[in-house]
């Protein structure tokens, strides 16, 4: 078995000290509390609430909105996380897809506004990847048909645009505390609100939560410990070897737990906010050093630069191109993202109308990211230039026709 140096896609690393408040977070009640005060504070927000996982905080949020309005509609991107349209479903809402621009990764705005009617009770536009979505956009369209907005910022804590800190632009927002994400305690999810009615509507759903049982709350605490030891580069083959593990894949779930913040997870967080900024710091500048050896700066939007990129996106020229590059490249931590677009999803079939969506198409047949995470040494970070400069140079006859500001690599 090859012990090669390997690199994980994404990765948040939790220390020896991480740890050992995380234990004292075990017996002591007072983690949580502090954590959410410091929340607030940092968010500007009234109301943070701490769920079991992203997807939890979501669902919570939905099912918060759904005493709110009798709408039913949900518009999402075509193109995103299953554990979104798997939140949708359990919380009984009728989901809807809206096309992305590949150059954005955003919404098609042409055909959001087509969708938006009189059932919509809310849209969640994606900070995916921590690229800022144009929510004052989705404002424009949303606010005189009182449709809420959630803000799906899962892979972008800590990430700004004009506005302010993204996921305070929104009615509602949710992070992730996942493995992979801007910051982790192994798993988590944080949600964000100042509208009171909302706040109040999901806090009924808090109050009835079930704790994490002891058996669970164990097996959690003993995958950080593995997580903190083989998150390393010169470790992570050894998890990336196990097929159990289930490294990076991404399913469809119909049902899952919707359980409280362990004490554990927050004891992790102490140190949160300057780990976070140490962290966000070192992913805008490794971004930046592909934008600029990789000559996108005069590129597509989603290149605009100054961003911590949970993973930094770039396009090749076909499926097939893309995956034979991941293949070859695995060890650099270059990967695809979604396996595919949810209207391919196979669960999500029987629930979604046959409309085409040639943008989620496009991306999911020819995104590959490239890690930024504060793991990368200074070869590492060559090595992947130097592999993406080979596969770029050998692909300028058959790139996406959206592909811009390559330049003569």
């Amino acid at each position: 078995m090859s012990t090669k140096r390997t690199l994980p896609p994404t990765a948040a690393p939790i220390s020896s000290m991480d740890l050992l408040h995380g234990f004292h977070g075990i017996a002591s009640n007072k983690y949580p509390g502090i954590l959410e005060r410091e929340l607030k504070e940092y968010f500007g927000a009234n109301h943070v609430f701490l769920v079991s996982s992203g997807k939890a905080a979501l669902f919570l949020i939905l099912s918060g909105l759904k005493r709110l309005t009798r709408k039913r509609k949900v518009i999402i991107p075509a193109y995103t996380c299953f554990s979104v349209p798997s939140a949708i479903r359990m919380a009984g809402l009728e989901i809807v897809l809206c096309d992305l621009k590949p150059e954005t990764l955003d919404f098609d705005f042409s055909q959001l506004r087509e969708l938006v009617d009189d059932d919509t009770m809310c849209v969640i536009p994606t900070h995916l990847f921590g690229i800022p979505a144009d929510v004052s956009n989705v404002r424009e369209l949303c606010h005189d048909r009182k449709i809420f907005i959630i803000e799906d910022a899962a892979q972008a804590m800590g990430a700004v645009s004009g506005r302010g800190k993204l996921g305070t632009s929104g009615d509602v927002a949710f992070f992730s505390l996942g493995r992979g994400k801007n910051i982790t305690c192994g798993s988590g999810g944080i949600i964000i609100t100042s509208v009171d009615a909302i706040a109040d509507s999901i806090r009924k759903d808090i109050a009835g939560l079930e704790s994490v049982p002891m058996i669970e709350y164990l097996k959690n605490i003993v995958e950080v410990v593995f997580m903190m030891i083989f998150l390393r580069p010169d470790f992570y083959w050894l998890p990336k070897k196990l097929p159990f593990l289930r490294i990076g894949e991404t399913r469809f779930y119909r049902t899952f737990p919707v359980r409280t913040f362990t004490g554990f997870q927050a004891g992790l967080l102490f140190d949160w906010r300057r780990k976070l900024e140490t962290l966000n710091r070192s992913r805008s500048a490794n971004a930046d050093g592909y934008i600029e050896s990789l000559e996108l700066s005069n590129g597509m939007q989603i290149h605009a630069g100054r961003v911590p990129y949970n993973r930094f996106p770039i396009y090749l020229g076909g499926k097939a191109s893309k995956e034979e590059f991941c293949e070859s490249e695995n060890r650099l931590g270059i990967s695809p993202m979604y396996p595919y677009p949810i209207h391919k999803v196979q669960e999500m079939q029987e629930h979604l109308d046959q409309r085409g969506f040639d943008g989620a198409d496009t991306i999911s047949d020819t995104l590959v990211t490239l890690p930024t995470h504060i793991l990368l040494r200074e070869e590492d970070k060559m090595r992947i230039r130097k592999a993406v400069k080979k596969v770029l140079l050998q692909e300028q006859k058959c790139e996406p026709a959206f592909r811009q500001g390559i330049g003569s690599l």
